[in-house]
């Protein structure tokens, strides 16, 4: 669930590298050696893996593998055109909490000093604590699954690919400086909607559907604004 965009990497890989190699089929297709050099280490890392059992090492294994299968089974040509979706596969990979654990605790400090600046502007008493959330009709704990990362992790993922697609290289650099600016902010919506809702309708709010749905809201908020800024109409394309 905290790594729920990681599931949508896979096909849209797969139909980026379908659609590249129809676009180079007349290159040859050979078999460099190279792909050994990939290939030997990524199935030492599995092999490793087995007795350590952490499975994510495998999993990065198996994505290393697969740029090393391509340069046996395609080629150094072929797998050259396919080089950023198999670059992409790395966002399949949850990140260890261990290697986020700081950036967790920015995010809900950013989140909760946010909404306290938020909230009084409704006309509602707010107290915090650290990362806590005080309101006359309850306490709100912003724990790091309200920190926002998911959303975050996401939207660069998303601004990676709107960045690869988009034919303006000034929107491809405000695309990427953009993300991660939009991610905190539709969190930071997410976590003051949650402090009206209870609010208006008590602490047990947060026991409802409600409060999956305002975790799903912040991806419908972050990547269609993403995807628009990375749009350039094809007027725009055709004029070039």
């Amino acid at each position: 669930w905290q790594h729920a965009h990681g599931l949508l990497i896979l096909p849209i890989v797969g139909y980026l590298v379908w659609k590249k190699l129809r676009e180079v089929r007349h290159l040859p297709q050979s078999s460099s050696v190279w792909g050994f050099v990939i290939l030997i280490p990524a199935l030492a890392l599995h092999i490793l893996d087995t007795g350590m059992n952490t499975q994510l090492l495998s999993a990065a294994a198996f994505m290393l593998a697969i740029p090393g299968l391509s340069l046996l089974f395609l080629g150094f040509q072929r797998t050259k055109e396919i080089l950023f979706p198999l670059i992409f596969l790395v966002f399949t990979l949850p990140i260890p909490l261990a290697f986020t654990e700081q950036l967790h605790l920015v995010l809900r400090k950013v989140a909760t000093v946010s909404t306290a600046f938020i909230i009084p502007h409704f006309g509602i008493p707010l107290f915090t604590e650290g990362t806590v959330l005080y309101i006359p009709n309850g306490t709100l704990y912003v724990y790091d699954a309200c920190s926002g990362f998911s959303t975050l992790y996401a939207a660069i993922a998303i601004a990676c690919l709107t960045a690869y697609i988009c034919p303006d290289w000034r929107r491809r650099i405000l695309v990427l400086l953009a993300a991660a600016p939009i991610a905190i902010a539709a969190n930071i919506v997410r976590v003051v909607l949650l402090v009206l809702l209870v609010h208006w309708k008590g602490i047990d709010i947060l026991g409802t559907s409600w409060h999956i749905i305002s975790g799903l809201f912040t991806f419908v908020l972050a990547l269609p604004v993403i995807f628009w800024l990375g749009h350039v109409p094809k007027k725009a394309v055709q004029q070039r």
